[in-house]
């Protein structure tokens, strides 16, 4: 595919009109000078952007209005709400945010009118409903402007003059960690919301986490660790979709209730992008699952190495060209990239294929109105803590598109709004079904069903008729629905639907789902299994045992990393099987289901339910049974029981570099933990295989003595490096200013084997490792061109700190015996922390010594490293660099 070229600050300059190609007049490589007579005052490399040849990209606005905009969100009929946020993820002081409403009142493509919607801080997440605006932002105390934590709220602009008609309403209050938003800003904080065709608000939670959250009926829920939070727009039935993601920005919705999220998960050896399906329940792993315990989850669909994902958006509009549409779009930050997902079905799942769609620099969001116009914001530059210089919004068309106004739906008649609900734009559908549904729930109802029963209409649009017509029909709608089940083609979405809402899952029978079991088709037997799972009738117990459990269910060899990013679409349905046993607390049912044909799925299932009735049962059949593989397997589960997760009160947090060996990252002992101890200790006095219980006192850090516990060989130190003593060294790069040296850069390729001696000559190896192979220390560098050009890698070593890697912000800790250390964390636990100094020094720390820790503002990696070096040696560090992308 063409793509075409420009200095994105070129856009910049024009402010206007669209730019389709590189003109023959301007070498793509400008000097910085001639495109901009202040270059020389910028400290950075301007960055450029490239998009398809079929499509337009116009500049929509500049700092001057939208300053390091963190989120967007399109009204149908166009109007764009920016999020700025001048504090940026890192920032502490309020007062630097705000909703920025742009208007483009004659379709040209430019902003005609702006007003400032309302004041919140650190805006992360927009959605426009009508007349109302919901926002996910963090809040601060008026008195002490220390933040208190998140809040999804609502606004209203009734009389649609640009400014909120008051303060807002709460939707959900505390969706985040207030502890750890007043020591670290937002940047693992509750993020992106989309609402789904069913009506709901999904919510990105970052692995901050949340403590007592409270929905606006007062409910309250607590997740350890970051997924997908769901909540009705009124505020009520909140819940836990999935768990076990790291620091998801967004969610991508598909017509059909598919949610996809681009994460970015540090295994310690980077901050690696997995794009996943998100399946409702469940369990993704991180920390403490997805790498040692990979037979437990669901698995990520790839691994694209480095990144940070940011906004997505699912592209369903029939203006834009197929290529482009029916496709997950994910903007990256860390790669200034917007990646379009081609997506393959596999059973209940997907296979995927990523490719590079529009290039823009750290892109934060996209979204797209009724009329097919998408936007784009980027953060460019602005820093982890805002700028106010900083940051543009962009519009995105197809070069054969035209514009054709979405109708207002407040002013369209019932045969417009069902004309609508059955369009091929899921904007309008959205649109069309929520104004149905506030107007008349009577009407919606028959409107709805009329296209939901009607076969001869798109999937899509029956979609949207079957949730419509399950929100506003209610309890009343439950016959329907469970008739619906019977149409082979809708029957996955009727299933969904009757078990989506709490207040009426008493009332729904239970015979559509153990049908639904039973289909050929894993999707329906998915939404059965999901279904069972929330109907919490004790007769589904039984029918979920006999899901199948694939040979892919494999636990990974002892220390060895399973295959978290691989996608796995059979072992779907049984680790479905075993959430919806959980939930159900189904533990009676699981044990005499042990020795059975059932017995696999029993025993994964019984790993999760802390009860002394299943450890019980579980040493019952163990005594029971001659079986000598069952008995190995049956102490497995106990090991698994013998502790369990401590209560998350919302006091600590893992960091941005945990232990990820897992079972638990906080384990505690319970009143099942002696009995257990008792059996594994009377077995291990009788076996002659010794290594078993070894192995499993290692795996599940059962911390038992008598058991064995694996040697762990220490990792070779490297040779420690006098940094003091090379930076104070002279030569080109140090007598130059940043600006002189880059515009060298520009002109010089370099030698990638010179920069490999370099970045040892030069000490990069006291803090950086290339290879996952190698000690993992500060921030790895085996896939920095994977996340920055050479200009953005000069840049960071020149000016150290301008933007410290997230996680490696240096650290001042005192401890106990009047001891102090400085340095990065490598790694952190309950009890204990690694931490690395300057010089390359590992010092291991008992968390119950630490009487202080204070993250510091500066780099602990010292300006003027590379002060020796000439032009070409410069350059050749660089590319070197540029080049690993592993």
């Amino acid at each position: 595919m063409l793509k075409f070229t420009l200095p994105f600050f070129t856009i910049a300059l024009l402010l206007s009109g669209t730019l389709t190609e590189t003109p023959s007049s301007q070498p793509e490589n400008l000097s910085l000078q001639a495109q901009d007579p202040n270059a020389q005052r910028r400290d950075s490399l301007l960055n450029t952007s490239t998009w398809p040849e079929d499509l337009n990209v116009t500049l929509f606005t500049g700092p001057d209005l939208t300053p390091s905009p963190a989120c967007l969100a399109v009204a149908p009929t166009g109007e764009v709400y920016v999020g700025v946020d001048k504090m940026g993820s890192l920032g502490k002081e309020p007062g630097k945010g705000s909703i920025v409403k742009l208007t483009d009142t004659n379709n040209d493509g430019k902003v005609d009118q702006h007003s400032v919607f309302a004041e919140v801080d650190n805006p992360r997440g927009i959605l426009i409903q009508g007349d109302q605006v919901f926002v996910l932002h963090t809040v601060f105390s008026k008195e002490n402007k220390v933040a208190t934590g998140m809040d999804l709220v609502v606004f209203e602009d009734k009389n649609q003059d640009g400014v909120a008609d008051g303060p807002s309403k709460p939707v959900i209050q505390h969706i985040s960690n207030p502890t750890f938003l007043q020591n670290r800003g937002t940047d693992h904080a509750t993020n992106g919301i989309r609402m789904g065709i069913d009506g709901w608000i999904y919510i990105a939670v970052g692995d901050f986490g949340f403590h007592n959250a409270t929905d606006r009926t007062g409910k309250q829920l607590t997740m350890l660790g970051g997924g997908i939070a769901r909540v009705r727009p009124n505020g009520s039935e909140f819940e836990i979709y999935t768990h076990g993601t790291r620091n998801i920005y967004d969610v991508a919705i598909d017509p059909y209730m598919n949610t996809f999220t681009r994460d970015n998960t540090n295994d310690g050896g980077g901050w690696n992008i997995r794009f996943s399906h998100h399946i409702q329940s469940g369990e993704y792993g991180y920390p403490a699952l997805f790498k040692h315990f990979t037979d437990e989850i669901i698995p990520a669909l790839i691994d694209v190495g480095g990144g940070s994902g940011t906004g997505a958006l699912y592209m369903d509009d029939p203006s834009w060209p197929e290529k482009y549409n029916h496709v997950p779009m994910m903007a990256d930050w860390g790669r200034s990239q917007l990646y379009i997902h081609r997506l393959t079905p596999d059973a209940a799942s997907f296979t995927q294929k990523e490719e590079e769609f529009i290039k823009i620099p750290q892109i934060t969001d996209v979204d797209i109105d009724a009329s097919g116009r998408v936007y784009l914001s980027a953060w460019d530059g602005a820093g982890y803590s805002g700028s106010p210089s900083k940051g543009f919004v962009t519009r995105v068309i197809p070069k054969n598109w035209s514009y054709k106004p979405f109708t207002d739906v407040k002013k369209a008649s019932f045969k417009q709004l069902s004309t609508l609900l059955a369009t091929g734009s899921g904007v309008a559908r959205l649109a069309a079904q929520q104004e149905l549904i506030a107007r008349s729930a009577k009407k919606a109802s028959s409107i709805a069903w009329k296209i939901a029963s009607n076969n001869k209409l798109s999937l899509d649009s029956r979609v949207a008729g079957i949730y419509t017509y399950a929100q506003a029909s209610g309890a009343e709608g439950i016959a329907k629905l469970v008739k619906l089940t019977e149409d082979k083609e809708v029957a996955e979405f009727a299933l969904r639907a009757l078990a989506d809402r709490q207040p009426i899952l008493s009332q729904v029978p239970v015979e559509p789902f153990l049908t639904g079991l039973n289909d050929s088709n894993p999707r329906i037997q998915i939404a059965s299994i999901i279904g069972l799972g929330r109907l919490n009738k004790p007769e589904a117990a039984q029918a979920l045992l006999k899901v199948k459990v694939p040979a892919s269910f494999v636990a990974p060899a002892l220390n060895t990393e399973g295959p978290h990013a691989t996608p796995n679409s059979a072992i779907v349905p049984a680790h479905l099987a075993v959430r919806s046993l959980v939930n159900l607390h189904a533990v009676e049912a699981c044990i005499n289901a042990i020795g059975s044909d059932n017995s696999t799925l029993a025993l994964w299932a019984l790993r999760y339910m802390h009860d002394q009735k299943a450890v019980a049962g579980l040493i019952t059949a163990y005594n029971r049974t001659s079986d000598a593989a069952l008995k190995k397997n049956i102490l497995i589960t106990l090991g698994r029981l013998y502790k369990k997760e401590a209560p998350y009160d919302g006091s600590w947090w893992w960091s941005t570099r945990p232990d990820t060996h897992g079972p638990y990252y906080k384990a505690i002992d319970w009143e099942g933990s002696e009995p257990i101890k008792k059996v594994l200790l009377e077995e291990w006095n009788k076996t002659s295989d010794k290594q078993f219980f070894t192995d499993l006192n290692s795996r599940l850090r059962l911390e038992i003595p008598e058991l064995g516990v694996e040697e762990i060989v220490a990792a070779k130190e490297e040779v420690k490096v006098d940094l003091e003593k090379i930076k104070n060294k002279k030569g080109q790069i140090g007598e130059s200013s940043i600006e002189d040296v880059m515009l060298a850069l520009a002109k010089i390729d370099g030698n990638a084997a010179l920069g490999k001696t370099l970045f040892t000559q030069q000490g990069c190896i006291a803090c950086h490792s290339l290879s996952k192979s190698e000690t993992m220390k500060g921030p790895f560098m085996g896939q920095i061109g994977s996340i920055m050009n050479r200009e953005q890698i000069a840049e960071s070593i020149l000016k150290p700190n301008a933007s410290i890697s997230q996680g490696f912000a240096t650290v001042f800790i005192t401890a106990k015996g009047n001891k102090s250390y400085t340095g990065f964390v490598t790694e952190e636990s309950s009890t204990r922390l690694v931490l690395r100094d300057i010089a390359g020094q590992v010092y291991t720390l008992k968390t119950a010594d630490i009487l202080s820790r204070k993250e510091m503002e500066t780099s602990m990696m010292p300006p003027g490293l590379a002060n020796a070096l000439s032009y070409e040696e410069f350059a050749s560090l660089v590319t070197f660099l540029s080049q690993q992308k592993k």
